[in-house]
């Protein structure tokens, strides 16, 4: 009997079969150090992407943030992403792992010297919004950003544009946003207008990229509150604002 497993990468889906009886090994999970029970071999992690990804080539394998999981970084048409494969290798996990004991992070880490601005910098409550220009959510949510701004002035957004590796264009996009230091320029990006070139090194680029590493987010749209407090993903305007207000 063959199953049926949906994959999508940076808004590619596959339909795939899978065969229920291709793979052996029963172990749930493990605790302490699970690569002491568990391996898997780049070439057999290949062997399982092609069943399901046939297009797709296979960057790296390792544990995921949870246990029982590997997890593997691919590509596919130009864009990259993350799969998830349990230790019994039956069944392939797409999308991405949010922390829910990561509930806050260090607020002192995060400079906002290069940060872009929406509101007044005077502000009494800052809100840091890590947002990349090629994501449909971020687009969403920096519309309800502006909502918030228009009905109220005790609230600054510092955003830091921060390109995914699923997205080829948006380093670039993100580099010359940095460039020209301006908001107008990551409308006229969620907009799908044109940007300039980048007439700068891409240095504040990296730094963004290392920053978001460092506080373990690895998408977006991420919003990270003057107390630590993190909020991953969309909210409309009436909820971010009740949010931004939670004690």
């Amino acid at each position: 009997m063959k199953r049926g497993l949906v994959i999508m990468i940076g808004g590619l889906f596959l339909l795939a079969p899978l065969t229920s009886g291709a793979f052996s090994s029963e172990h749930p999970g493990c605790g302490g150090d699970c690569k002491e029970c568990h391996t898997l071999e780049k070439k057999d992690a290949e062997k399982i992407l092609k069943k399901i990804l046939p297009a797709g080539s296979l960057l790296d394998v390792k544990l995921s943030p949870v246990g029982g999981l590997w997890q593997l970084d691919v590509e596919a048409e130009g864009k990259r992403g993350s799969l998830y494969l349990d230790f019994s290798r039956k069944h392939l996990i797409n999308g991405q792992i949010i922390s829910l004991e990561a509930g806050k992070v260090n607020f002192s880490k995060i400079s906002l010297n290069e940060a872009l601005v929406m509101g007044q910098k005077t502000a009494k409550k800052k809100i840091v919004v890590f947002t990349d220009p090629d994501c449909p959510f971020c687009k969403k949510l920096h519309e309800e950003i502006k909502q918030v701004l228009a009905k109220r002035t005790d609230v600054a957004f510092y955003v830091i544009p921060y390109p995914l590796p699923m997205h080829k264009d948006a380093y670039k996009k993100v580099q010359s946003i940095l460039c020209g230091k301006s908001i107008e320029l990551l409308d006229d990006a969620f907009s799908g207008k044109a940007l300039p070139e980048p007439v700068c090194p891409n240095e504040q680029v990296e730094k963004n990229i290392a920053l978001a590493k460092e506080l373990g987010f690895n998408g977006t749209p991420t919003l990270v509150r003057d107390d630590g407090t993190v909020l991953s993903g969309y909210r409309p305007a009436e909820q971010l604002s009740e949010w931004i207000d939670e004690k």
